[in-house]
Parts: C-alpha cells; sequence; structure tokens
C-alpha cells in the first residue's frame, strides 16, 4: 500500500538575497562589536571633536 505524499510548501524556503542580508548584517554586527571590544576606533563620544 503506498503512502500519499505531503502537499509540498507553498514556498520553497528563504531567497538567498534574505539570507546574504542576514550573513552580512552578522558579520557588521561581530566587526562592530570586536572594535568596540578591543579599542581599535580609538576614543568616542562628544569630547572627541573638541579641541584639547
Amino acid at each position: 500500500m503506498d503512502m500519499p505524499l505531503a502537499d509540498p510548501p507553498p514556498y520553497p524556503g528563504t531567497p538567498r538575497w534574505v539570507r546574504a542580508f542576514v550573513a552580512i548584517g552578522i558579520i557588521l554586527a561581530l566587526l562592530v562589536a570586536i572594535a568596540l571590544l578591543t579599542g581599535l576606533g580609538g576614543p568616542h563620544g562628544p569630547g572627541r571633536h573638541l579641541p584639547p
């Protein structure tokens, strides 16, 4: 006795461009976090643009 096949989902999955944007966003967030944690960006804040 053969089992009936399930209907395929109406959408085959997440589009490639969505996955690309998510991947780029995660990479940028990691780079910002690394820069903040290691101090690579230098001092930040309003005093950075004032004369010494």
